[in-house]
């Protein structure tokens, strides 16, 4: 009896169905553009999306890196975990200001607002502070502002966000050619210092 009541109740209803199959394709057609499918490249369709799971890896790697320091400096068995995660870590590093950059330029935030989540991607874990404030206050949208074609870009910042957000799969090339470049870069540098 109850099981019908449910039923009934999800039919007549269904806004109130937090997972309703057929509100959740709504919601993500209304999310997308109208220029570019959702079933195109799905990981890069919501800006929101983007950050969190980037900002969220940096996150993850810096927690991966102190284990691997903590390994090397504390206990003195091994620095592979410092060779491994901190690779990996530059690597999410440069992942993440690249991704800021873009949302930075493509959401028009303020020098301030840019240059915060930036520099929060220094200190460890800062990165999911941001990501946690970009979502309460709104700062990213549902939707890229400059993939579609009834917004004209009016510096260098949003021509290239642009040039990456109107073909997803030439900007995400775009995106892990100058991710490789400037983790190119950082290895010919050479790790910090030691004392």
């Amino acid at each position: 009896m109850l099981g019908k009541l449910k039923t009934r109740h999800r039919r007549l209803f269904p806004e109130k169905n937090p997972l309703d199959p057929v509100r959740e394709l709504r919601l993500r057609r209304i999310a997308c553009h109208e220029s570019v499918p959702c079933h195109s490249v799905t990981f890069l369709s919501r800006p929101l999306t983007v950050f969190r799971r980037v900002a969220i890896a940096e996150a993850i790697t810096w927690a991966l890196l102190l284990s691997g320091m903590f390994l090397k400096y504390v206990t003195h068995t091994t620095d592979l975990g410092v060779k491994i995660f901190g690779m990996l870590h530059g690597i999410v590093f440069i992942t993440y200001v690249v991704t800021t950059a873009l949302v930075w330029a493509d959401q028009q935030w303020t020098f301030r607002r840019g240059m915060g989540a930036l520099l929060a991607s220094i200190p460890p874990f800062a990165t999911y502070g941001v990501e946690v404030l970009a979502e309460r206050r709104a700062w990213i949208g549902l939707a890229w502002r400059l993939r579609g074609s009834e917004v004209e870009p009016s510096s260098l910042a949003e021509r290239l966000a642009r040039w990456v957000l109107v073909a997803p799969i030439r900007g995400l090339v775009a995106a892990l050619v100058a991710i490789a470049v400037l983790t190119g870069v950082a290895l010919v540098v050479g790790p910090p210092a030691s004392s």
